[in-house]
């Protein structure tokens, strides 16, 4: 009789539409154009680029533009063809493309910073420009007059930024690994709170109006989800990334949180499963399930003449821990640990296969990416590297 032969199951995971390529130094940001086969991208090349697809399926550019700096950020806005660029020098520059895409018109320049700008918002309604820079100022000017409306120091250099529409509460996440939260007036703010989780710098904000969630991403390859709406201060963890993660994009409709790093990784969390906050690690002289002294206790080591042994901590429950009552690993997606992680003997044992179950797909970009762009009309997503790569991919296998 012969061997029944049973088919793999399919792997679900992106589609690669399109490698841009023809940048000379790394593309700092890139959007995709709504309803276009286009790509506006800005690089570190001083160059402006507006990408279209031509008849042989090519992206070539439709309009290529030099700056007199470094073009390290920008700012879309596709109903006004708003374009709104940040220079190393501490410049904004605002052009206004043309319908077709083939032009671009300077409108103004502000002289936001002293220093290279990190970020940049433009917020139609309050016709706003928001924008943080490497000398640590957050400010905003008025996008019809230019004049600049107001400022805020920030602790280190800012490189997350994401505004509330409805109660104008701006978020700025910084080097130090602090998030601010400001309240903006026409020209005047005022601090409403400053919380801190990461062992890292804050390396990317993204910001869900629906459910007033913000998601965090550092340089200690974590992902935080502070739940701000709900006032009960509750923070998930989300580890999924083996180098820092660089930029991170959120699907409102299917409550989705894409985050992406320098491993190359393309990480895709369900936020729709009710998830655990990771307990706080409790402070001990001795081991919590076996009483052995940690090596610090010198009294305990010398009055039971036992050898001090290193602390650990169980990821489940919090207790400090000896090696030998911590032998296991396991993961823990609910908590966010989606690799496995430390823990103790007796959680080992409770945890169960369901409990195991990822809460997260995990797919390989091969570039390091240094930001996203997500079209959720479309379902595709835009990623650019460290290797002067564009790349477009088709997410509807996976963000559906």
């Amino acid at each position: 009789m012969a061997a029944e032969i049973q088919p793999k199951p399919l792997t679900r995971k992106p589609i690669l539409l399109q490698r841009v390529e023809g940048s000379q130094e790394v593309v700092n940001m890139a959007v995709i154009v709504p309803k276009e086969e286009g790509v506006i991208s800005v690089s570190e090349d001083r160059t402006v680029r507006v990408w279209l697809k031509r008849d042989s399926g090519q992206y070539w550019p439709s309009i290529y533009h030099a700056m007199p700096s470094p073009c390290s950020c920008m700012s879309f806005n596709p109903e006004t063809r708003r374009l709104s660029i940040g220079l190393d020098n501490g410049t904004i520059s605002e052009f206004i493309l043309s319908e077709d895409y083939n032009k671009m018109t300077p409108v103004k320049n502000y002289q936001a910073h002293q220093s290279r700008v990190t970020m940049i918002l433009f917020v139609l309604e309050l016709e706003w420009v928001l924008s943080t820079g490497q000398d640590k100022q957050f400010a905003w000017h008025c996008s019809e007059s230019g004049q600049r409306l107001g400022g805020y120091r920030t602790s280190a250099v800012a490189s997350g930024l994401q505004f509330d529409i409805e109660t104008r509460h701006v978020f700025i996440g910084d080097h130090s690994g602090q998030v601010t939260i400001l309240k903006l007036e026409q020209e005047s703010c005022t601090l409403v709170t400053t919380f801190r989780g990461h062992t890292g710098g804050v390396t990317a904000l993204c910001w869900d109006p629906v459910q007033r969630v913000l998601f965090s991403g550092s340089s200690d390859h974590s992902v935080i989800m502070w739940d701000i709406g709900g006032r009960k201060g509750t923070a998930i963890e989300l580890q999924g990334h083996n180098d820092k993660v660089q930029a991170l994009s959120y699907a409102q409709h299917t409550r989705q949180l894409i985050s992406c790093g320098g491993d190359g990784g393309i990480v895709i969390w369900n936020m729709d499963v009710e998830r655990q906050e990771t307990p706080e690690w409790l402070d001990s002289d001795s081991c919590q399930k076996c009483d052995q002294p940690f090596f610090w206790n010198f009294k305990q080591m010398w009055d039971s003449k036992k050898i001090g042994l290193r602390q650990h901590h169980c990821r489940k429950c919090g207790k400090a821990v000896c090696g030998k009552c911590s032998s296991k690993r396991s993961s823990i997606p609910l908590m966010g640990f989606e690799f496995e992680v430390r823990v103790c003997d007796s959680c080992h044992e409770a945890i169960t296969d369901e409990e195991r179950a990822p809460t997260a797909t995990f797919h390989d970009s091969k570039h390091n990416i240094v930001h996203v762009h997500f079209d959720a009309t479309r379902g595709w997503l835009l990623t650019s590297g460290t290797d002067k790569v564009i790349k477009l991919w088709d997410m509807t296998p996976v963000v559906s």
